[in-house]
């Protein structure tokens, strides 16, 4: 009854491989699911060596081989790293063709039925593109290789999950991608996500686009020509939904627990309060202590969730890289796979 969930090893030369072998040393992860990681075998021992744990790597090449068991690392082998000449915390093109390739085969065996969800560690987009794979991230791939055209960013950390109307462009041109159609559609997309997280009514909090969300028009017309009516023609059809909030307090309230999602308008309108709550700075060092927030591509035919943060270059190789974001991506995956699967805690 536990679901298999492939998870990527990200970019080797970052804390990918680290905060998964961290993650698999936590025995109720194999309580709550069966984890398999795509990559590189040799990268995955030398993770295991590098934080010093008596685990075992079993390289397979099919699902079926793998014994998924406390102590041993399943790693569906790729062979994509050349050892000899591996360096951490560098941008080298093997390590971003490492990534990619890892994504691709969790993404085919998750569209094969072969594993029930997949959960994806950190990539760098400089070695990504270095090595001949132009993407902007993981969820431009996704989308890719499944065919899908309708699909949403979503933050989550505690009590605050946010989804955007638009993402990666400008910020002039974020301003017109504002329309009720694409609110109405983010909205269904983290009302459906909140149900496979077990929330039955999910309440979800709508952004203004302007400050104060206009202030009656005076501040802009957004609100009024597109945000309003895709509230309103929600509301008609059965969703609780709030709005438009002023984005200077709907995260307040969602973190209070008011909202069980947010729609923001923007990437930095939704990403900067949910990392002030989840990212945790050592004020003496510099240095992140830890970072819980998952990322999840809702729309998608196949469950993907990630952890909300980089490669981490600085750190990787010294063994020291958290992995709380890490073990939340794969509670979140679980969950929804759980939800699909029809098993019921």
């Amino acid at each position: 009854m536990r679901p298999i969930l492939a998870i990527t090893m990200g970019d080797p030369a970052g804390i990918g491989p680290e905060i998964v072998v961290r993650a698999l040393s936590h025995k109720e992860t194999y309580e709550q699911c069966r984890p398999i990681v795509t990559g590189d075998a040799a990268v995955m021992k030398e993770a295991v060596k590098l934080l010093g744990f008596d685990f075992k790597v079993n390289p397979v090449s099919d699902v079926k081989d793998a014994l998924f068991e406390y102590g041993t690392i399943d790693v569906y082998d790729l062979g994509c790293i050349d050892m000899s000449t591996f360096k951490f915390g560098e941008v080298q093109p093997q390590c971003g063709n490492a990534a990619f390739v890892s994504i691709r085969k969790a993404i085919d065996l998750a569209m094969a039925g072969e594993v029930d969800g997949t959960v994806t560690a950190p990539l760098n987009k400089e070695a990504l593109n270095l090595a001949g794979h132009h993407f902007d991230g993981h969820t431009e791939i996704y989308a890719t290789f499944t065919g899908t055209k309708k699909y949403a960013m979503m933050l989550a950390d505690e009590n605050i999950r946010v989804i955007h109307v638009s993402t990666h462009v400008p910020l002039r041109k974020a301003c017109d991608l504002v329309k009720k159609a694409r609110v109405i559609e983010v909205t269904e997309l983290i009302s459906d996500a909140c149900r496979q997280f077990g929330i039955e009514s999910p309440r979800i909090g709508i952004a203004g686009l302007n400050p104060h969300s206009s202030e009656n028009g005076m501040f802009g017309d957004e609100e009024a020509l597109e945000i309003i009516p895709a509230i309103e023609e929600l509301r008609s059809r059965g969703f609780n939904v709030d709005g438009p909030v002023p984005p200077d307090s709907i995260f307040a309230k969602a973190k209070c627990g008011k909202y069980d999602g947010c729609v923001a308008m923007y990437h930095d309108q939704g990403h900067i309060p949910l990392k002030v709550c989840a990212f945790n700075w050592d004020k003496e060092t510099g240095k992140m202590q830890s970072a819980k927030g998952v990322n999840i591509t809702l729309g998608l035919p196949i469950i993907r969730v990630s952890v909300d943060h980089g490669t981490a270059f600085d750190v990787a190789g010294k063994g020291i890289a958290s992995e709380d974001a890490m073990m939340l991506s794969i509670d979140y995956a679980t969950r929804m796979a759980k939800y699909r699967l029809g098993i019921k805690e």
